[in-house]
């Protein structure tokens, strides 16, 4: 994976940094989210369906139940700002329409892609800072 620096939404951080749980996010390793509650900065979009990290892209499936016709969003670990293990809630550093504008998820194969996970990874690195939403 490469390691080259970027200007983004994430200032000048390492674009691997976007697959990985920041410091400060609440997260435990062996920590199962699977169920939580999945807030943006304007309002929550859905739950997470599972986690998965192939390629060292660690990230959610979010299901997004009708708010965008049933379908599921891919959101890399680093998007994550907060997680309330007490309200089983994620926050996200990003809004709804941030969210349902990321390249479209269709099957779980892509979850193994690492061509579409780049693809992902490169759209949330570039979004702008935002002013993240309490847990």
């Amino acid at each position: 994976m490469r390691s080259a620096h970027r200007q983004g939404g994430w200032g000048s951080v390492a674009i691997d940094r976007i697959w990985s749980y920041a410091p400060d996010s609440g997260h435990t390793e062996g920590q199962d989210l699977t169920g939580f509650a999945v807030a943006a900065t304007d309002g929550t979009i859905g739950h997470v369906d599972r986690e998965a990290a192939p390629h060292d892209m660690r990230h959610l499936v979010v299901d997004t139940g009708v708010w965008v016709f049933g379908r599921s969003v891919l959101v890399p670990a680093g998007v994550v700002t907060g997680i309330d293990m007490a309200e089983r809630k994620v926050t996200l550093a990003c809004s709804r329409g941030d969210t349902k504008a990321a390249p479209r998820f269709q099957t779980d194969s892509e979850t193994r892609d690492r061509e579409y996970l780049r693809a992902v990874g490169d759209y949330y690195d570039r979004l702008p800072p935002r002013e993240t939403a309490a847990v």
